[in-house]
């Protein structure tokens, strides 16, 4: 080999090295100052988010979405300064997604629905809800599943998608509650009396809100009794321990002011036979 040829090979050598090398040092310069752009984006929208009382299971979601939003906007980049054609990777890309999209559709569905839940905040960690066929305390919102914890401290997880496509009942969204009791008195006794008795008992007890007013009225006749609505207002934390406290304290006040409470009876009729002429 000549030394004309040496030189050219050099010279080639040279200029793929000088350029793939810049390309390569310029890449590499754009990971991390897209790295750092990102990771500072993502730490000022944490900041924004907190500093304005944002709810606490948006924060992470946000920030992260950000974060990995331009992360994926500095490889496209970086690799289009290689020279790839992105436009075609990224129509690949979306075949792909669409391909795993329909194999994964059950759990992309739990995501979208993960999403509505944290958007429109149906619900919030420390709230009682009903839905998905379980009621419990909210412990945790995810994007695929919310964790509840019930009443007898088991720990359900609960998919979004049977949540959002449920009806959801936050029974800890509204300050007040009402409590609706039913109390049967004999047909025998003073529907006047009782009612007195029971507007007693209510207006004693510091936890019935005055505003609405509670509500006592006959409700029915039944078949052993004549039922009475009880309907006092509340704060939300104190609905159980008033409503057990008053199922009580009502029995206790009606029965002293001499009013029962039946039992369910039924009344039976015996017909002696006709003499026989």
């Amino acid at each position: 080999m000549d030394a004309a040829t040496m030189e050219e090979i050099t010279g080639q050598v040279l200029a793929l090295a000088t350029t793939w090398g810049l390309q390569a040092v310029g890449g590499i310069v754009l990971l991390v100052v897209g790295r750092m752009v990102a990771s500072t984006l993502r730490a000022s929208l944490r900041r924004t988010l907190e500093r304005r009382d944002a709810d606490p299971a948006l924060v992470p979601f946000i920030s992260g979405m950000a974060y990995y939003g331009v992360l994926a906007a500095v490889v496209i980049a970086v690799l289009g300064l290689f020279g790839i054609q992105t436009a075609s990777l990224i129509a690949v890309l979306g075949a792909a997604g669409l391909a795993v999209g329909l194999a994964l559709q059950g759990t992309l569905s739990h995501f979208a629905a993960g999403v509505m839940v944290l958007v429109f905040r149906p619900f919030r960690p420390g709230d009682w809800i009903e839905g998905g066929g379980t009621a419990g305390s909210v412990q945790e919102i995810g994007l695929f599943s919310t964790v509840l914890h019930t009443a007898d401290n088991v720990r359900v997880i609960v998919p979004n998608a049977a949540l959002w496509g449920d009806v959801i009942k936050n029974y800890s969204s509204n300050a007040t509650r009402r409590n609706d009791l039913v109390i049967g008195i004999s047909y025998d006794d003073d529907i006047a009396r009782a009612t007195e008795v029971i507007r007693r008992v209510l207006a004693a007890d510091d936890r019935v809100l005055g505003d609405p007013e509670p509500v006592v009225a006959v409700g029915g006749l039944g078949d052993s009794s004549v039922d009475l609505l009880v309907r006092p207002w509340c704060a939300a934390s104190d609905y159980w321990a008033l409503r057990w406290d008053l199922t009580r304290r009502l029995k206790e006040e009606l029965e002293a002011a001499g009013c029962s409470i039946p039992y369910p009876q039924r009344d039976v009729h015996l017909d002696a036979p006709a003499a026989s002429a």
